[in-house]
């Protein structure tokens, strides 16, 4: 099955599932992927860096949790082409 971004979904099973990341937690992590800096994510969203930072930590923690640790930038990159949060077009 092929999803709007063009790439087929990753399967999930017990221990490796997409995790349920909130609308803002998405949106945080979409600007960030598309920016060069935290401090670029930070005016683009009017919200301070410790906020940027909490939400990483707690995207980081979900993936932590879902079985699909995601410690750098590159790592979560990987993990929002998989569950279709961003599509390659897009960089």
């Amino acid at each position: 099955m092929l999803t709007f971004t063009g790439h087929t979904p990753m399967p999930r099973t017990a221990h490796n599932f997409v995790p349920s990341l909130s609308p803002r937690e998405r949106e945080v992590l979409r600007a960030w992927i598309l920016s060069d800096s935290k401090t670029e994510v930070c005016q683009q969203l009017y919200i301070s860096a410790g906020t940027v930072n909490t939400h990483l930590a707690r995207i980081r923690d979900k993936y932590h949790a879902a079985g699909r640790p995601a410690s750098t930038k590159a790592a979560l990159l990987a993990r929002a082409l998989q569950d279709g949060h961003i599509g390659l077009n897009e960089l």
